[in-house]
């Protein structure tokens, strides 16, 4: 059976009279009660529907790619043969065809293109796209009716990166598959033949070397630079000399020569993840460029806060740049950061430091998934970049910077192409990340981010720390508690600092010239805790950006709650009331029922648990049940003799912050410390809630400075650190920007 008429356009009359072919055939071997499975490209042979139905669906929707036997609609029980000049094996599971259309940037043959230039517009190079289309379609081997060579090495590729395993035992396997398989089979000859190979589909990244010493990027205009124009080392550590065995083209043609290649290894080493192809790529799928404008066409505006086009942030960017938000496929960006030991042992000292990109057009059930995470550079170790991660972020904010000005991409769902460009909103990392990205120090008397250098701290002289309290300027001007002196003895009348915008950090910072590198000891001291002008204030948009670097609710609630459990439990090392602690009360004149005895004993405290409190507050969690997928074992993390809890997860701390901890202390606290403790637990469960109300993060905006000045009448001064004190800012960040879980580290992290 012909079926060469599945490759033309729709409109064709060919198409349609081979449409209404198909649909006898179907019909005659696969109909139930009038109706058969519709293989239109939305139904996917998922939707029974009639005559009338399937025509329509084909005329409009086409085939599913690569349906060229038609298994469910009869064929496979005739075992008809297909007559076709290629030898093209299908796979109902390997869309290989449309995954190279996808790679390349080209619509699909049996569109009705209006303009046969856009194809070839699109198209970055021919020839590779014609080879990789014919080893698409090359059996594996003379004979193989289920894999081609390009779907069997994508699967064995996949096998590698899942399993973790090395090039050479990748290479070895290789072999071995050439050996068992008959003669003729198409498979490279190692693992760097296949990266040549699947490189040409477009996954190709760029190397830029770098200063050790974070110095320089050796890219741009100093690609070709031989030592560092700051610190005067090297590119290259010692080369390393490699002897390759070639075959030689000696008169013989039997003698083998040893040719020796001086291969230079650089100091430090980037990799650069090009944005651009991948961001155009979201638009060759119609499906997902469809989804892409979800934000504006199908989003449901009904005042409450689901996903960050519903907040006051989006709403303010598209407000200040009308030109970009006029066409809703540009791309509205995210970036986390974070370092990781990719070594996996902890004993080992190494950081690389991955950048990620994440676009938050797509609907709440795709934002913020793996899939569509895009890697755009990877700082390797062995130490981490710190302030002078903008040295590395350079090709980015230029990638970005070219993307504002736009780029012209295919859109599939309109058929035609566009000028797409894409903006950063803002960046995700921990508090240390926090202070690398935004240049505001997150240590000293001013490490609070968002009070900025109004933050209210002290000095704890017998613990050697710096504390940060004085919640009480954030109540309302006639609380009781501003006026009440038993918090430090003085009546409150400040008011929450003002917000900082991009004006007032540029205003700051204006004449500053600030040279990166660790041996760099010259640099001006800037006023504040500023370190830097940040590399994103190149971004024209940027200082107008309403929030510009979220804090991370992740890391942030599981400190509150190491911190609570540390100290209720008195666990070594963990708890925050001690000695010094207690000193540091007498010192200043704060909490005197804690105050040391004449003898030197602590009296005890009123949220001191004693052993049998302790065994209550364990046992709960010991043997606390939970859904399964819900969380992990908790029990493996507690211990009855002694009772303590150690070994917690970051969303170990999440289930116990929200769910676990208010049972526990409901059983073993004094009314007078758990009702606190308690609100602070419903405040991040009311917090990290899927859908916000504008009006309920008012409301706890206000009660969590309630909450937090009534920690400050139990608990001692070296309880509130900068990580217990930044809850305050959470809902108001919450507010202006959206649910928090856009805004932290778990999917960056996992």
């Amino acid at each position: 059976m012909d079926k060469s008429w599945m490759n033309l356009p729709r409109t064709h009359n060919l198409y349609k009279n081979g449409v209404n072919l198909f649909l006898d055939f179907a019909f005659d071997h696969a109909s139930l009660d009038g109706m058969i499975l519709c293989p239109c490209k939305n139904c996917g042979n998922g939707l029974w529907v009639s005559r009338q139905d399937a025509y329509e669906h084909l005329i409009c929707d086409g085939f599913i790619r690569g349906y060229i036997k038609w298994t469910a609609h009869g064929e496979s029980s005739l075992n008809t043969t297909l007559n076709s000049n290629s030898q093209r094996v299908p796979n109902k599971h390997d869309d290989m065809e449309g995954l190279l259309r996808d790679a390349f940037g080209i619509p699909d043959l049996d569109n009705d293109m209006e303009d046969d230039d856009t194809m070839d517009n699109n198209m970055a190079d021919t020839k590779t796209f014609c080879k990789l289309i014919d080893d698409s379609q090359q059996p594996l081997f003379p004979g193989c009716e289920k894999y081609t060579k390009l779907s069997f090495l994508v699967h064995l590729l996949n096998i590698k990166c899942l399993g973790s395993m090395s090039d050479r035992t990748f290479t070895r396997i290789l072999d071995l598959l050439r050996d068992a398989f008959p003669s003729g089979v198409q498979l490279p000859k190692s693992y760097y033949d296949t990266k040549k190979f699947i490189k040409e589909m477009g996954f190709s990244y760029e190397k830029y070397d770098a200063c050790k010493n974070d110095c320089m990027l050796y890219w741009g205009t100093n690609k070709d630079k031989e030592q560092c124009d700051i610190c005067k080392e090297p590119r290259w550590i010692t080369p390393v000399t490699k002897i390759s065995h070639e075959l030689g083209n000696s008169r013989n043609n039997n003698a083998h020569e040893n040719s020796k290649k001086e291969h230079k290894v650089a100091a430090k080493v980037l990799w650069h993840f090009p944005l651009k192809p991948r961001l155009q790529r979201l638009f060759i799928s119609s499906n997902i460029a469809t989804f892409m404008k979800w934000h504006a066409e199908s989003r449901i505006d009904d005042g409450k806060m689901r996903h960050p086009a519903d907040s006051p942030a989006w709403k303010t960017f598209d407000f200040e740049n009308p030109e970009f938000a006029k066409d809703p496929r540009n791309v509205r960006l995210g970036l986390a950061t974070d370092g990781f030991n990719p070594f996996k042992n902890m004993s080992t000292n190494y950081s690389t430091w991955p950048v990620v990109l994440m676009p938050y057009n797509l609907p709440p059930h795709m934002c913020m998934k793996q899939p569509f995470f895009m890697l755009s550079l990877l700082i390797s170790g062995p130490t981490e970049p710190g302030n002078n991660i903008d040295v590395y972020l350079q090709p980015l904010i230029a990638e970005l910077n070219e993307l504002w000005l736009g780029v012209n991409t295919f859109d599939a769902s309109t058929k035609q192409p566009f000028n797409m460009r894409a903006a950063l909103l803002w960046t995700i990392s921990d508090l240390p990340g926090h202070a690398n990205i935004s240049s505001w120090s997150t240590k000293g008397y001013l490490a609070c981010p968002v009070c900025h250098e109004f933050t209210c701290s002290c000095r704890l002289e017998n613990s050697h720390k710096n504390v940060y309290m004085g919640h009480r300027r954030f109540l309302e001007e006639n609380h009781p508690y501003r006026f009440d002196e038993s918090f430090n003895g003085e009546v409150e009348l400040g008011v929450p600092p003002p917000k900082l915008t991009g004006s007032m950090i540029l205003s700051d910072l204006e004449g500053f010239e600030i040279r990166f590198g660790k041996l760099v000891k010259d640099n001006p001291m800037l006023p504040h805790n500023w370190k830097k002008r940040s590399i994103f204030f190149e971004l024209p948009y940027w200082e107008k950006n309403l929030m510009r670097h979220n804090l991370d609710v992740m890391h942030i609630e599981k400190n509150v709650c190491d911190n609570i459990i540390g100290t209720l439990l008195d666990i070594s090392g963990k708890t925050k009331d001690h000695v010094n602690a207690r000193l540091d009360c007498q010192q200043r004149g704060v909490r005197p029922e804690l105050h040391p005895n004449e003898d030197g004993s602590l009296p005890e405290a009123c949220y001191s648990l004693n052993k049998k409190g302790k065994e209550k507050f364990c046992s709960i969690l010991k043997n606390v049940k939970l859904p399964d997928g819900h969380a992990s074992n908790i029990s493996r993390c507690v211990q009855m003799k002694p009772p303590k809890i150690f070994g917690l997860k970051s969303h170990d701390s999440h289930i116990l912050m929200e769910q676990l901890l208010p049972l526990c202390m409901r059983k073993t606290l004094p009314s007078k410390v758990k009702s606190p403790l308690i609100k602070l637990c419903r405040y991040f469960k009311d917090l990290c809630s899927k859908e916000l109300c504008p009006r309920d993060l008012v409301r706890l905006e206000s009660e969590i400075a309630i909450t937090l000045s009534e920690l400050e009448l139990i608990f001692p001064p070296s309880f509130f650190d900068v990580m217990v004190h930044l809850p305050i800012h959470l809902a108001t960040e919450a507010r202006i920007a959206d649910p928090v879980h856009y805004r932290w580290m778990y999917p960056a992290e996992r």
